[in-house]
């Protein structure tokens, strides 16, 4: 498998039309992630089913979060997408996000082509609340069996801030 890194980028970041790579479907309770030394995807671990992911779960190539790992995506689509596959995605908003005393900060975004929606969902302002409490439940709950209270959503930012975050995840890659 090819290292996604090498081949893509973070796309038209300013446009607001990223690329990004599916690591876990929307309802799937298997953490897989991107394993950037051996360039393939990777079970991690298996997590109780009360912690499914709630959206499709993923990355931005050739960017790192404060954590080191590439910047992750919640993608929101109506059916899950399949791991490993990459889709062009429309910046909406970001979750400022703190796993372990570490930045982890989600970026969110719709498929840029969605046309089955209609392309409704241009901001956070735009998704169902119930959608926005679900997420934020998930990522202040996930790891509550293992470490309570270790995670917290510190809170929702729009597309500019989004923008702002992956700039900044670029330019640590670029360091690296």
């Amino acid at each position: 498998m090819a290292d996604f890194n090498q081949i893509l980028d973070a796309g038209d970041v300013d446009g607001g039309i990223i690329n990004v790579v599916v690591e876990i479907p929307a309802g799937s309770n298997h953490k897989i992630e991107w394993n950037r030394k051996l360039a393939v995807m990777q079970l991690d671990r298996v997590e109780p089913l009360a912690f499914a992911k709630p959206t499709n779960y993923g990355f931005i190539p050739q960017t790192l979060d404060e954590d080191g790992d590439e910047l992750d995506a919640l993608i929101i689509t109506d059916t899950p997408l399949p791991t490993g596959i990459f889709l062009e995605a429309r910046v909406i908003g970001v979750m400022k996000f703190v796993d372990d005393g570490e930045v982890d900060d989600k970026i969110v975004c719709v498929p840029a082509d969605d046309r089955h929606n209609g392309n409704a969902y241009a901001s956070l302002a735009d998704l169902p609340q119930q959608l926005i409490k679900q997420i934020e439940f998930h990522f202040n709950h996930y790891k509550d069996l293992k470490k309570p209270g270790t995670t917290k959503v510190e809170h929702w930012g729009g597309i500019d801030e989004a923008k702002a975050v992956i700039r900044e995840s670029q330019e640590r890659w670029n360091k690296r």
